[in-house]
């Protein structure tokens, strides 16, 4: 070896993507010399750096959009869903495009990108009937010649404060209907996977969507902050952990703001002695593993009911052994943790789950990765005689390591289920319909499965869970959203006989 040779340090000679903010239609380059280093966990190595933002940008955001209020608030409902119609078509036409960013910088596998985009489409979708959705009440004759209706109007500015781990279905879940509803919008990603929300508003643009009305501000606690204070916000939607929701949810109701913040989940799935093993185990790999266990709807703890435990793990050891590990780009049916210092905090999960005494059954740190050396890898781990007071159950891990709690009876799982602090999503499988059908209604958590380990709703009926999982009293999209983006308002009227209003043989628009 020619120990003369010069060696070439690849992080410092491919030039990194700059990522900019998207303020009044157009990217905006900003006022500060802070940015975030972004990458692409397959390989380790640096894809871009990502403008931090200042109050001073935030402001300039929430000047446009403020602006843009004034005149978006008065199109009319059938101008806004026309927007929204032609964003849904080029979203549907350029789906694979935005799947790859998503691919590139959060590590999930293409087909699982391409799942995400998807359900954000379904919300986009329910957006485009916005005129129904906004109907009021009318009541004729109320008292003499008096008439009583209700009306539902935007509330204006409105932040959107989205997580890494789905940086374009969790945005998706907020801003159509908020549009839709008259209102715009000032969107802050994860400074983890920012362009998704680039690409996004590039679409919008080309929908036909004034200047104004969809803005991105990227950055850190800075930007968060100053969109939880500043006076022209009136409303924030956020998805996270649950100290940060917690934050969000104190802080911005302190500076008046109305507040959905969606917290953090340790989902449990339980299997009854009756269920189809098979089924089960299917279920459990699908919902702990897909995304590398970074989904807020993961089953992260599998509750057996006695005696199904053994059987159930020999099953999902078999399916596991299965499973390829590597780049998200190379067809793999799992892809690398979305960072080098998360990929840290969970693989220490493993050693504190062993020295608890749980037992490691699968051990993720060993798996076979088809993928670079340097990729931020742990592959599927599976505990099993995890009992409640270890850290592997308590904890939000947010990764690939599943845990399986055995308890002896329905009513044990149960209560193991409802004394839990979060209450997000929770799954039954059995074939027992009585069985299930008490759980729906017993259980003290917001999304149930029947046989369904990863119960998220459709587009028309609401997101979001219970307990510290929820901080606020409106869940995501569907009917709350609607009313989360709108304040309801009622006009009572009495008015005399109608003058003639003159002739017009034309038929009647809605413009």
């Amino acid at each position: 070896m020619d120990n003369d040779k010069p060696t070439i340090d690849l992080m410092t000679t491919i030039t990194p993507k700059q990522i900019v903010h998207w303020v009044d239609g157009k990217p905006f380059a900003g006022t500060s010399d802070r940015r975030g280093d972004v990458f692409d966990p397959a390989t380790g190595q640096l894809s871009g750096q990502v403008e931090f933002a200042t109050t001073a940008d935030v402001d300039e955001a929430v000047a446009a959009a403020k602006h843009a209020f004034s005149e978006w608030r008065h199109s009319s409902l059938a101008r806004r869903s026309q927007v929204m119609f032609a964003f849904r078509e080029l979203l549907n036409q350029r789906k694979e495009d935005l799947a790859a960013i998503i691919t590139a910088e959060h590590g999930k596998v293409l087909s699982d990108a391409l799942g995400e985009v998807t359900r954000g489409l379904e919300v986009v979708e329910f957006a485009c009937g916005i005129p129904h959705l906004l109907k009021g009440g009318f009541s004729e004759g109320v008292s003499t010649k008096v008439d009583v209706y209700s009306i539902r109007q935007p509330l204006g500015v409105v932040g959107v404060i989205s997580p890494f781990n789905f940086p374009a279905m969790v945005p998706m879940w907020f801003f159509p209907i908020a549009i839709a509803a008259g209102n715009t919008v000032v969107v802050k990603p994860s400074e983890k996977d920012p362009s998704a929300v680039n690409f996004v508003a590039e679409l919008l643009a080309e929908a036909g969507l004034p200047p104004g009305v969809f803005n991105v501000i990227h950055g850190d606690k800075v930007a968060v902050d100053r969109l939880l204070e500043h006076p022209d916000v009136k409303a924030i939607s956020f998805v996270g952990s649950t100290p940060i929701a917690k934050y969000v949810y104190e802080n911005g109701t302190k500076n008046g703001k109305r507040v959905q913040a969606l917290g953090g989940a340790k989902n449990h799935m339980v299997v009854l002695p009756d269920a189809d093993l098979d089924l089960a185990a299917d279920a459990a790999v699908n919902a702990g593993f897909g995304s590398a266990g970074e989904r807020c709807m993961a089953i992260s703890a599998v509750v057996a009911v006695e005696p199904v435990a053994d059987g159930l793990i020999e099953k999902i050891t078999e399916r596991i052994s299965t499973l390829k590990v590597g780049d998200g780009r190379r067809g793999c049916d799992m892809g690398p943790l979305v960072t080098k210092q998360h990929l840290a905090k969970v693989a220490s999960y493993l050693d504190a789950g062993v020295e608890a005494g749980a037992d490691l059954v699968v051990d993720g740190r060993q798996t076979e990765i088809d993928g670079d050396a340097e990729g931020f890898w742990l592959g599927p781990t599976l505990f099993d005689h995890v009992t409640p007071e270890m850290s592997i159950y308590t904890d939000e891990i947010f990764g690939p390591v599943l845990s399986v709690v055995r308890v002896p009876t329905y009513d044990a799982a149960l209560e193991l289920v409802n004394v839990n602090r979060y209450g997000n999503g929770t799954a039954i499988f059995t074939n027992d319909g009585g069985a299930a059908r008490r759980y729906q209604n017993e259980v003290e958590v917001g999304m149930v499965g029947v046989n369904v380990p990863i119960p998220v709703p459709m587009a028309y009926y609401s997101f979001g869970g219970w307990k510290s999982s929820l901080f606020g009293d409106s869940h995501a999209h569907g009917t709350e959203g609607v009313h989360f983006f709108t304040r309801g308002k009622v006009v009572t009227s009495r008015w005399l006989d109608p003058s003639h209003g003159g002739i017009n043989l034309g038929f009647p628009q809605n413009t």
